[in-house]
């Protein structure tokens, strides 16, 4: 399956991200099918191809929860933000129900 997600670029504790498309199980440092823009965590500067990531949407590509929330708040795609799963409290829920 496709994914749309980050691969983080940059300097050693300075990092920027690429946000690109490519397989799920690949890993996110090699080889991406398409660049699809860039983020910067600490001006929080977006550089997208909207055009490009709503083609891949419609094509059936995933999104990463991340990346996501942040095209959410930049109004690119709409739709509702994902929550965070806290693994840790989603087993002691299940401890407590068994």
């Amino acid at each position: 399956m496709l994914t749309i997600r980050f691969s983080r670029v940059g300097k050693k504790g300075y990092p920027t991200y690429r946000l690109i498309i490519s397989e799920k199980a690949r890993d996110p440092y090699g080889k991406a099918l398409e660049i699809l823009g860039s983020y910067n965590p600490h001006s929080k500067q977006l550089q997208v191809k909207a055009d490009r990531i709503k083609f891949w949407i419609s094509k059936g590509s995933g999104i990463s929860p991340t990346v996501a929330n942040l095209l959410i708040d930049k109004k690119i795609i709409e739709g509702k933000k994902v929550g965070k799963t806290d693994k840790k409290a989603t087993k002691k829920k299940d401890a407590k129900k068994s």
